[in-house]
């Protein structure tokens, strides 16, 4: 056979394996509902004052 040939008798029969035994994927099996909390010494302004300071660090 030459170069992109094949033969058509391997395409009647194939086989596909369906098995039933995998179970499905729980895309919510972990989610966890809450909240999240930390504590910080860093008052409001002096946090803002750092973002200000992080965005002119990027340009």
């Amino acid at each position: 056979m030459g170069f992109g040939s094949y033969d058509e008798s391997e395409q009647e029969k194939q086989e596909t394996n369906n098995d039933d035994d995998h179970e499905a994927v729980n895309v919510h099996e972990n989610d966890h509902q809450g909240e999240v909390q930390f504590e910080s010494e860093a008052s409001t302004d002096d946090l803002v004052s750092r973002l200000g300071e992080m965005k002119d660090d990027d340009e």
